[in-house]
């Protein structure tokens, strides 16, 4: 009997799976979200076809004996858990800190509209829809967060597909879909107390409120902070596979039992350490992306399959609960759209706009269905109600995407709106904008203070987490932050500040500390450095003494630490004779970048626009041709190429607010146009160079020929280590 009942077991979630997957897929073509198909997918496998079509094989199959169902429901209660995870990390609320007002006057409207239509639905709906007549105010909290919430998931999908992402109109919406999504999960965790002591009582309701408001409050302060350590520390010192993915579920069941103690739903605890992962500054993208893959393949066709199985169509063939679905779905479609568009227009938008936003906030999907599953299976919605509500979701999601298309596309784009929007395009090509931790190797010499407050000039921007190893005498001292060197400590702590005021007034973005932490007592070879490579780090910057020979190759010593490093290096270097003064960046300073149309070259163009944003220094652009040894410009072509590069940097630069000087040099080689430029009073070189295959660290002789030949501070930025014989015929001057 037992090995019959794992047989059905897996059965079932093959037929979960390959039914969910395809209708997805086919939903997903048409322009419609996969989940959708899930869902359906879950009704047509339940009674309301298989079941009425073909009912033995789909009792054999899905069987009502209790010790079966109990299987499937503990799989589908663990992709409730894993779904309000992956929604929390999804949820972005820097978005809506930074989109403003707009967004809470829509969520407040669009919550209250609808719930208040849905609660007082419930007071009119026969006793039969009710399993428990004497409940009717749970059952109407459940029905008007059912009415009120919004799928953050379609949302975006809809927006995205549309390229409003970036749009201000979009941002306003999925805001707005965030905070209706936050205060729906609270409301139901209120409600999941309530609905435990029976009715509603006001001791216990206000001990509720003042438990998840004490939640809340030590969840975003100490949690938070306490959230990353662990991710930190995980990632750090587990080296066995996926330690990290662990921890998050650790995290998270920890949160939802504490959410269990004090007598509101395991759903918010998991909510909200999903917020607190996706808040985390370490490796947040490479973490969604290995859960997200589970929780989509496995977890969600699961639960929305089960969720549809537990609705019965064929009860709405009763004409009464027909023309009451009928009526929910209606009073839910204007409740929503009329809320929100209400809170539109108090917002101050156009009856166009508004229309986009209340067409939007009219998707439920899987929220709602999370919510009416949560209401089953606490016996306050009766099978015949829950079948209503997931009709009403699956109308009402199906129907939002074509509207919102239709009302989207009726909203022109202002020129303000185009220059922000082309700007954060031009992110997403972004060097600096992309790294989330560095690593920084420094001694206590002029040239390691100075790469240090370079470190905290590019980490700043963004609180990027930043590990400081300091060398002396050949080994790595072994600290935490209070016992580094002052003179170390003190630059790279300037340098985030002062980058982190400078995001502040460009921006008006509130920048976290980096957090700052120093590593193991070893010796800088290539084990150690491989060691603390792989932790995860976006690059690796180097500023030491003595790292050049004689002949301007780099030491054994430099060559040996870069070894354990395969991604991008920034060395800081001392000049051509090892003695030059670290220049003061300010408003009088500039920093000269060669370029020739690589992607290497762009990234030091990114680099040096980072470093000069926090002090207004300007950048000098240097396009140096790499085939005009001693004649003019060869083609028109070529000119447009020059051209089009260096308008592809002043865009940058008009990104970072930055002022660039530009220049063209073609009658002399690379080496000694970069020379030549550099000696009219540049503070800093920043160059792009690519790592050369072979035993030694080599990037080229125009590189080399700068470093042997300029006296000023000169910044290496080179590519990831190259992996094949044939990569040298890549670039030799550095630009990005």
């Amino acid at each position: 009997m037992g090995g019959s009942g794992e047989g059905i077991f897996v059965a079932q979630i093959v037929l979960l799976l390959v039914v969910g997957r395809g209708l997805g897929e086919v939903l997903q073509r048409y322009g419609q979200p996969a989940i959708m198909g899930q869902l359906i997918g879950g009704i047509l496998l339940g009674p309301s076809l298989f079941g009425w079509l073909w009912p033995s094989a789909q009792h054999l199959i899905f069987p009502s004996d209790p010790a079966q169902k109990s299987m499937m429901d503990a799989v589908s209660q663990l992709g409730i858990l894993m779904l309000l995870l992956l929604t929390g990390m999804e949820t972005d609320l820097r978005l809506v800190r930074r989109v403003g007002a707009a967004c809470f006057s829509i969520s407040i409207t669009g919550t209250i509209v609808p719930f208040v239509c849905g609660f007082a639905l419930a007071q009119f709906l026969p006793e039969s829809l009710l399993p428990e007549p004497t409940q009717r105010v749970v059952a109407g909290l459940f029905l008007g967060t059912a009415l009120s919430i919004s799928s953050v998931k379609i949302v975006a999908m809809v927006v995205r597909e549309m390229n409003f992402m970036r749009r201000n109109l979009g941002q306003v919406i999925i805001s707005s879909a965030i905070i209706e999504d936050t205060i729906g999960w609270l409301i139901i965790a209120i409600t999941f107390g309530i609905a435990t002591n029976g009715r509603v009582q006001l001791v216990p309701l206000v001990t509720t409120i003042v438990e998840v408001a004490a939640f809340m409050l030590f969840s975003f302060t100490i949690g938070r902070r306490l959230v990353f350590t662990l991710i930190r520390w995980t990632n750090d010192t587990f080296r066995s596979e996926y330690a990290v993915i662990t921890m998050i579920l650790i995290i998270m069941g920890v949160m939802a039992l504490i959410t269990n103690l004090i007598g509101v739903h395991t759903v918010l605890g998991a909510f909200v350490a999903g917020i607190l992962v996706g808040e985390s500054p370490i490796l947040s993208g490479h973490i969604e992306e290995q859960l997200r893959g589970v929780i989509t393949a496995l977890f969600m066709p699961i639960f929305f399959g089960m969720a549809g199985l537990s609705a019965d169509l064929t009860v709405l063939a009763d004409p009464t609960l027909a023309m009451l679905t009928v009526c929910l779905v209606v009073i839910a479609s204007i409740g929503k759209f009329g809320g929100a568009f209400i809170g539109g227009k108090l917002a101050g938008m156009s009856i166009k706009e508004a229309t986009a936003v209340g067409s939007a906030m009219n998707a439920r999907g899987s929220t709602e269905v999370i919510v009416a599953s949560i209401g089953l299976s606490m016996n306050i919605l009766s099978h015949n109600l829950f079948t209503m509500i997931v009709t009403m979701a699956v109308l009402t999601t199906l129907a939002m995407p074509p509207m919102l298309r239709w009302a989207l596309g009726r909203l022109p784009v202002g020129h303000a709106e185009k220059q922000r929007v082309e700007r954060e395009t031009l992110d997403e090509r972004g060097f600096v904008s992309k790294l989330e931790r560095l690593l920084v190797l420094v001694d206590d010499s002029r040239i390691g203070k100075f790469t240090a407050y370079l470190a905290g000039l590019v980490g700043g921007s963004s609180g990027m987490p930043t590990t400081l190893l300091r060398l002396k005498d050949g080994h790595v001292a072994r600290s935490e932050d209070a016992r580094v060197p002052d003179g170390t400590l003190k630059e790279i702590k300037k340098g985030a500040e002062k980058s982190a005021r400078a995001v502040k007034q460009a921006e008006d973005t509130l920048v976290e500390k980096v957090h700052l932490t120093a590593r193991t007592e070893s010796q800088a070879t290539r084990e150690t450095i491989a060691e603390e490579a792989r932790k995860g780090y976006g690059m690796l910057l180097i500023g030491l003494e003595d790292v050049l020979t004689e002949k301007r190759s780099f030491t054994k010593a430099l060559n040996g630490i870069t070894e354990g490093f395969d991604g991008p290096l920034c060395l800081v270097l001392n000049g051509a004779s090892g003695a030059a003064k670290m220049p003061t960046l300010s408003a009088g300073t500039s920093i000269l970048v060669p370029v020739n149309g690589t992607e290497v070259s762009r990234r030091a163009a990114d680099f040096a626009l980072a470093l000069a944003r926090s002090h207004h220094a300007r950048v000098k652009v240097l396009y140096v041709s790499q085939g005009a040894a001693g004649g003019g410009r060869s083609t028109s072509v070529s000119h447009r190429r020059e051209e089009a590069v260096l308008k592809d940097i002043a865009d940058l630069a008009d990104r970072y607010g930055v002022a660039v000087d530009t220049a063209i040099r073609t009658r002399a080689t690379p080496d000694k146009a970069i020379v030549r430029e550099a000696s009219k009073n540049a503070a800093m070189i920043v160059m792009g160079v690519t790592q050369r295959p072979g035993d030694e660290l080599f990037f080229g002789d125009t590189a080399t020929a700068v470093v042997a030949s300029c006296n000023c501070p000169i910044v290496l930025l080179a590519s990831e280590r190259m992996k094949r014989a044939d990569a040298g015929a890549e670039l030799k001057v550095a630009t990005s």
